[in-house]
């Protein structure tokens, strides 16, 4: 008895001795990424090469992978804040709330913290703001998700070595008092950087470094970089980003680091139900984890990947009522249903009330295929010409809001029919509480193995990693 309780002891400790000579842990955080949002384009991906069932993505292969429950303290949906809060902390907390417990006074530090104090370079990273609800959690401490000055605030005060983002949200104090968010960059030894470019003509010189999209990006859009599947080529992206933080990171490296990237959009487009959009994005996600990947091969016995999600959102299903997807039609969609609103403006500032019919409609073939790429049945043409009639023929235009963006009743009506052709469903246009995936390689993976609540992650990769848990 007395060998098998030694036995016992003996793998418990190996269980968790796992992660002594972790240096380098990257933490990858597809917001808005369920269980079904990786199906979908894995299946997606297997129709474009044709054939059914899957083709891997990247993370997808890893060794070890389950799924995490995500509620809050207070919903059983949660929402972003919380959900970054949770896997940042490890200290589930109230909906809207950032970096604190439920009394939204308490502060909670995060994992980021925890490899800080632990002599760990530390890096932030997203595909959205700077100072959005995920990213912000792992750095901030604020009772509501919407103070974004303040945020970016307690960003300069946390003093991690590398952030990247779209760009601040509310650079101004809105009362009037504070310093511009920008100017506060040399008091705290920040070189603000903008585009790639940018970035590898500063990247030696600077001690700590905030990586912005081009400015003439954000004078269009301050809130995201543009979705993968409108990118024209040259704007920054999650793939360069996750570069230029490893780079940066392992400069005068000796005990490794941390590094937080955050797939922002994927959750913007499953707020609009946009399949094509999302399925896009979760590609450019992976793409970004490729580069993770391509590091760890090279170290191999000091690297840990993690891949989850805060949430799902959009409560996507594969299958309408036939027992067939058609997801390879999606590959006919060129634009987010926000950049094709974009174009029908444009159409309508040139011809006001009197668009034609036709103009429309190669509009509608160039960002759908619809006519040309896709047979467009009568019944979806009188759809359309019908939204046409009542949105584009008319002075006052009753936009569809989704969470993140107001759109052209014609995109929303697009939008819908290719996604009934490709058999895809959409049961919200907010989050649902659906498990969210794991995905983990390398050093102390095997912690990973069981079914996790969102709480866990954060503690797990501390543990394994040998960080000093704080308050």
């Amino acid at each position: 008895m007395k060998r098998i309780v030694f036995f016992l002891i003996l793998l418990l400790n190996v269980f968790w001795v796992s992660g002594k000579n972790l240096k380098y842990v990257f933490y990858f955080i597809g917001d808005g990424m369920g269980v079904n949002q990786v199906q979908t384009t894995e299946m997606y991906k297997a129709e474009l090469e044709g054939k059914i069932g899957l083709s891997p993505l990247c993370f997808t292969q890893f060794p070890v992978s389950t799924v995490a429950s995500t509620y809050s303290a207070t919903n059983s949906v949660t929402d972003s804040a919380a959900g970054g809060t949770a896997l940042a902390t490890g200290v589930k907390t109230k909906n809207g709330a950032i970096g604190v417990m439920q009394d939204l006074k308490t502060e909670v530090s995060s994992v980021a913290v925890w490899a800080k104090n632990s002599g760990k370079r530390v890096g932030i990273a997203t595909s959205v703001s700077v100072d959005h609800a995920t990213p912000s959690a792992f750095y901030a401490h604020e009772s509501s998700r919407n103070n974004y000055y303040e945020i970016g605030i307690d960003l300069y005060k946390a003093g991690f070595d590398f952030y990247a983002g779209s760009d601040f949200i509310s650079p101004e104090d809105k009362n009037g008092n504070g310093s511009n968010l920008y100017e506060m960059a040399d008091e705290y030894g920040y070189t603000i950087v903008r585009g790639y470019d940018d970035y590898k003509m500063k990247s030696k010189k600077s001690k700590k470094m905030i990586l912005f999209q081009e400015e003439e990006l954000s004078k269009r859009d301050r809130y995201s970089l543009p979705y993968a599947i409108d990118r024209t080529g040259s704007e920054l992206n999650l793939e360069n980003i996750t570069k230029c933080a490893i780079d940066f990171l392992t400069k005068d490296c000796k005990n490794g680091f941390f590094l937080m990237v955050e797939g922002g959009k994927i959750d913007w487009a499953c707020h609009s139900n946009d399949g094509a959009t999302m399925v896009n994005e979760i590609i450019d996600f992976d793409n970004a984890i490729r580069v993770a990947y391509e590091f760890y091969l090279q170290h191999k016995d000091e690297t840990l990947i993690v891949v989850t999600a805060d949430h799902e959102t959009g409560g996507i299903s594969l299958g309408t009522g036939k027992y067939e997807l058609n997801l390879k039609i999606l590959e006919h969609q060129k634009n987010s249903e926000s950049v094709f609103s974009t174009q029908v403006k444009k159409l309508r500032n040139r011809y006001g009330n009197g668009v034609p019919w036709d103009s429309v409609k190669d509009l509608l073939m160039d960002s759908f295929g619809f006519w040309d790429e896709i047979n467009v049945s009568e019944e979806n043409s009188e759809r359309l010409m019908t939204i046409y009639e009542k949105s584009i023929k008319v002075d006052d235009v009753k936009m569809e809001k989704s969470e993140y963006s107001l759109d052209e009743p014609l995109a929303g009506e697009a939008k819908r029919i290719i996604n009934e052709l490709a058999y895809l469903g959409w049961n919200t246009g907010g989050h649902s509480a659906g498990y969210v995936p794991v995905f983990a390689i390398g050093v102390g993976s095997n912690n990973f193995t069981r079914r996790l609540n969102n709480i866990d992650v954060p503690n797990i990769i501390a543990k394994v990693a040998g960080y000093e848990k704080s308050r």
